[in-house]
């Protein structure tokens, strides 16, 4: 972003007079005032903590420009050009439309209920072999996420790849309009957020206003083996594309091999290439697969989106071997859940190499509402006891996992502890584990098995 204050101050339609302003330059923008560079746009918003309170901070690292909310016109600062508008958040995200559409690249988006930050990293990973790609950092990905990576943009930037996160109706519709995609990616629909929700059917629902704003001549890029998608796609006049494993897809995907640190497989469309991406986990192939659909959308040539995929590296590649204080392989995956993600983990931790046994160590998955326990009872087709011999269960509603699966394992390897007893959790598996077992680690972050994890590592 490199924008003077005059400019600014008209594309947030600002109520104070622009001219009277020194001619100042912004480069940069930033709602938490210990992240501002020199430069900056500062952004006060308003929460849990109002961030007008903290302005003296805002300058004292560097900014040299802020919007302001009318309301608090009295406590304005005097020592740097000031922005005020009726409401930030709103200017925010007008500014980073306009800055949008000075720019002017080609839009996409990316959404669903699991894996559109690798999703959004591979797509980035193969448009940026050919074009001057700006994505979302980390996982800026909500109504002020995606103002600001748009305002992150370099002015060469030709291609913007933005993932688009939701957990109400109406929050993609806003994200979609905003940004007006040239190409939208639904990557699948599963259980997340459910508890807001209700059914998968809403979700999906949800997940669709991604289309909202999708430009007439663009691409709708989804998971043709999803059914509700499929049905939902039926009402969109856009080009579409599908990924998944079924043959009926545009792109599907066959002879799929995994290790702990790789994944390969072929397709359809390149029979003869073979795509290997840095990852685990053949659920990792649809989110490769919508990134190859995306690369073709855009005339990358399949042995070039080869090579980008091979040595792409994920923003926040959350499931990650480590190794224990006893020389154990854990499989880490300890700050978010849901069943959908979990059932995949474990079906690929299930396929892994061992030389011991299995140790598949879960915790409470959040915002399930009143399915909770169902849904946590419905790991259970995951797990069985010739592939992942032991169990530890870890949470209020890991309790109905562990019902379940006493018709299936032994009582010997099924441990259960109330959210509470994670110490003795952590004290039980240090006195078994070994050497050569492989100790897989899955919850929600509030369950906080990081603790486990840090005991294992100790």
């Amino acid at each position: 972003m490199k924008m003077q204050v005059t400019e600014i101050a008209k594309a947030v339609q600002a109520s104070n007079a622009a001219q009277a302003w020194p001619d100042v330059k912004v480069t940069g923008v930033a709602f938490d005032s210990r992240k501002l560079t020199a430069g900056s746009l500062f952004v006060p918003l308003s929460g849990a903590n109002d961030g007008h309170d903290y302005i003296q901070s805002a300058i004292d690292h560097g900014a040299v420009a802020t919007l302001w909310a009318e309301d608090h016109a009295a406590q304005a600062p005097t020592t740097l050009p000031v922005i005020l508008v009726p409401d930030t958040l709103v200017a925010l995200q007008q500014l980073g439309q306009y800055y949008l559409q000075k720019i002017n690249p080609k839009v996409v988006a990316v959404t669903g209920s699991n894996g559109k930050t690798t999703t959004k990293d591979m797509v980035a990973s193969v448009l940026a072999t050919q074009f001057n790609v700006t994505k979302t950092h980390a996982n800026f990905n909500n109504q002020i996420g995606v103002p600001i990576t748009l305002l992150s943009m370099e002015p060469n930037t030709e291609v913007v790849v933005v993932e688009m996160g939701m957990d109400h109706f109406g929050e993609l519709d806003f994200l979609s309009q905003l940004v007006q995609p040239d190409v939208a990616v639904i990557t699948m629909i599963g259980e997340a957020h459910i508890e807001f929700f209700g059914t998968r059917d809403k979700i999906a629902d949800a997940k669709m206003e991604i289309v909202h704003g999708l430009k007439e001549d663009g691409t709708f890029i989804y998971n043709g083996d999803e059914p509700l998608l499929q049905e939902r796609a039926q009402t969109i006049d856009q080009r579409q594309r599908t990924f998944g494993l079924q043959e009926t897809n545009t792109l599907a995907a066959s002879a799929i091999e995994t290790s702990r640190a790789t994944t390969s497989f072929k397709t359809n469309l390149w029979p003869e290439t073979t795509f290997t991406i840095p990852m685990m986990g053949a659920y990792n192939v649809n989110n490769a697969m919508a990134a190859l659909l995306v690369a073709d959308t855009f005339h990358i040539r399949a042995n070039v989106a080869q090579q980008a995929l091979a040595k792409f590296v994920p923003t926040e590649n959350r499931t990650e071997w480590l190794t224990g204080q006893h020389g154990e392989a854990i499989l880490s995956d300890v700050y978010n859940s849901n069943p959908t993600a979990a059932k995949r983990v474990l079906a690929a931790f299930a396929a892994t190499p061992v030389t011991g046994k299995r140790i598949a160590v879960l915790g409470d998955m959040l915002e399930l509402g009143e399915q909770a326990d169902t849904l946590h009872a419905s790991l259970a087709t995951e797990l069985d006891p010739q592939t992942i011999q032991t169990v530890y269960l870890n949470g209020e509603h890991m309790r109905a996992l562990a019902k379940d699966l006493a018709t299936k394992y032994p009582a010997t390897a099924i441990h259960y502890y109330p959210t509470h007893e994670q110490p003795q959790l952590i004290n039980d598996l240090q006195q078994t584990v070994t050497a050569d077992d492989e100790v897989l680690l899955k919850g929600s972050h509030g369950i906080h098995l990081e603790n486990v994890l840090a005991a294992l590592e100790a």
